[in-house]
């Protein structure tokens, strides 16, 4: 006799199929999953019911496949269910067998059920024109069929089962143009959806396996073998001392495709409002695709053993986005069909209580093993330096201990820290200079100088680096400095009182020379800033010349323009030449002189020049002279 279903209708079961579930092959984490939670519902009952035998060797779950009836089988000896249990589990959606149970539990604390919803049976349908449900309760002599091919209804019938238990067939659905459903029949194909999915259910998920050997006569023979394919015991279950290192990095290589060990290696458990266990990896190496739009971030989420989603993104900020590895948890709260997540105040704590592990493991790793940090720090140090930027410098305190730069002293790193364990008493300020490579910073002209002075200098090679600087400001009190910026002074008060008087002097002669580079540059100035260079650029303003290339190094292109001095030698010769040239009013001279410095205080900074065949013509013609 054919029944309706009591949760309304067709409309209801095709948006089970078609909108909560997004993903066909988590039907069979589901079936297994309900499987599991029967084999614990007999397990517990046999604890409590001193009538209900239970065979160990029987608590497992079989997948059989029948590729010439194109069926799926998944049969497990748990609980089973009565004709009631059928008509009230399966004939009304979204009505929880495994929930129900749990409520009237009296220990709940050793039962642990994964059903909660009473709709992961439905997705069944995904794949399937029709589904045979045979049952037999361990607390009854009679076994039942429950059929349906959707949402027209469902038969129940009495029907022939020797042993307690339930088993679930699968006629799958005709192949289509867009649908390939034959791929469920393949031994491979289930296998991998079983290690991904559901891995660690605690019972044996075995299937058939066909082997090939040889008999006395050399004659092929065929043998079926049962095998059991899942792990069953997650390994951050284990005790930590039965686990070897050599186990870690066998499942971190299998499980994140990694052809290199971890560079480390930390497991945490955590109990309180919300618990729940960690095991996370830092890799020894950034993946092909860390720095591209395609790479995904994110930890694997398992919920009692079952994996929810491959990449929860929620669970690492963007600046720990290098970090593998996997959250476990009872106490999330999970949508409808357990593949998503709702927002909730468990996630928020979980991701808080991962970034405060993984901070405290980067920081151990500084300090016991700084090859291995520095090797790290190669790989992902631009991660951390964009979690400072992108938060406007609010993360500064947790992530600028983290940091670390390449110093003028012996080209070697240093955190922020040693640099000011380092500072001399008079030094107030945290320097810096920015470039392509180490080598070609220590080469620009106004570092020089400021080495010369006993000061250690910062070197900058990322492009990121200055606008880091820029949203810190200052680092335990000490501001950041760059020794292109026009502030910057290093001169004794006499010093400064004689330049500023020498280039009051000179001043006509500068504005002879900005007739000649206009806007290109916002005032013309002699210095003591360098030593034997003669001339360079100097930032005025919040944009630097670096940060000028990195700007228009983008896509977008806003051509920005960095407010820029030019600064001349008081001490070179050049300056003696040009003050020469202005009392001889050879103001031709003059603008020949102007535009070649301004060229080469480009050049120095890794800057352009708009038209280099005329710089070399006048360079040819000076030299003539």
């Amino acid at each position: 006799m054919k029944k309706q279903f009591k949760a309304e209708s067709k409309k209801l079961l095709d948006m089970m199929i078609n909108s909560i579930y997004t993903n066909k092959e988590i039907f069979l984490r589901e079936l297994i999953s309900n499987a599991s939670d029967a084999l614990d519902k007999l397990r517990y009952k046999s604890l409590t019911e001193n009538n209900l035998k239970v065979d160990k060797e029987k608590l497992a779950i079989h997948i059989d496949l029948d590729k010439k009836e194109r069926t799926i089988t998944i049969k497990d000896y748990g609980i089973g269910m009565t004709q009631e249990e059928l008509e009230n589990n399966l004939g009304t959606i979204a009505k929880s067998g495994s929930e129900l149970f749990k409520e009237n539990a009296d220990d709940k604390k050793n039962l642990d059920i994964i059903g909660q919803f009473g709709v992961g049976f439905y997705s069944s349908f995904m794949i399937s024109k029709k589904v045979s449900v045979t049952s037999k309760s361990a607390e009854s002599d009679e076994a039942y069929t429950w059929e349906s091919t959707g949402a027209d209804g469902f038969s129940i019938k009495k029907s022939e089962k020797q042993e307690n238990g339930t088993d679930i067939i699968l006629y799958l659905k005709d192949n289509t143009e867009d649908e390939n459903y034959d791929e469920f029949l393949e031994n491979y194909k289930i296998e991998s959806l079983i290690k991904k999915y559901s891995d660690y259910i605690p019972y044996p998920i075995i299937m058939k396996e066909e082997k090939t050997k040889k008999d006395e006569n050399e004659k092929e023979i065929t043998e079926i073998e049962e095998k059991t394919i899942n792990s069953r015991i997650p390994l951050w279950k284990k005790n930590k001392s039965d686990v070897k290192d050599e186990e870690y990095n066998d499942f971190y290589t299998d499980k994140f495709y990694d052809y290199e060990k971890p560079a480390r290696i930390f497991r945490n458990v955590v109990e309180g409002k919300c618990n729940f266990t960690s095991l996370l990896f830092i890799p020894s190496h950034a993946p092909y695709d860390f720095y591209t739009k395609e790479y995904e971030k994110g930890l694997q989420l398992y919920s009692k053993g079952v994996l929810i989603m491959d990449k929860c993104s929620d669970l690492l900020p963007d600046y720990f986005s290098f970090v593998k590895g996997l959250v476990d948890s009872e106490d999330i709260a999970l949508n409808i069909s357990r593949e998503t997540l709702q927002e909730n105040h468990q996630i928020k704590t979980i991701a808080t209580g991962i970034e405060n592990k993984i901070k405290k493991e980067l920081e151990n790793m500084l300090s016991e093993n700084r090859e291995d940090y520095e090797k790290f720090f190669k790989n992902f140090g631009t991660q951390l330096k964009y979690g400072i930027y992108s938060s406007y410098g609010i993360k500064k305190d947790d992530l600028a201990p983290l940091l670390l730069y390449t110093t003028s002293t012996d080209k070697k790193y240093k955190t922020l820290k040693e640099y000011i364990e380092k500072m001399s008493e008079n030094q107030d300020k945290i320097y810096y200079a920015c470039g392509e490579t180490v080598d070609k910073i220590d080469l620009l002209p106004q570092v020089e100088l400021v080495k010369d002075k006993g000061y250690e200098i910062l070197y900058l090679t990322d492009y990121m680096d200055e606008f880091v600087f820029k949203v810190m400001h200052e680092f335990e009190g000490k501001q950041f400095m760059n020794v292109s910026d026009e502030k910057l002074n290093l001169d004794t008060e006499e010093e400064k009182e004689n330049l500023k008087k020498v280039n009051e002097e000179n001043k006509d002669l500068f504005a002879k020379m900005k007739e000649t580079l206009t806007d290109k540059v916002q005032a013309i100035q002699f210095t003591h800033r360098l030593k034997n260079h003669p001339v360079c650029l100097t930032s005025k303003g919040e944009v630097s010349v670096e940060m000028e290339k990195v700007m228009n190094a983008m896509p977008n292109n806003e051509n920005v323009k960095a407010e820029c001095i030019m600064e001349i030698n008081e001490n070179h010769e050049i300056s003696k030449k040009l003050i020469d040239l202005y009392q001889q009013k050879d103001f031709e001279s003059i603008q020949k002189y102007t535009e070649i410095l301004y060229a080469q205080a480009r050049l120095i900074e890794g800057l352009s020049i708009e038209n280099p065949t005329e710089i070399t013509n006048l360079i040819c013609d000076i030299l003539s002279k």
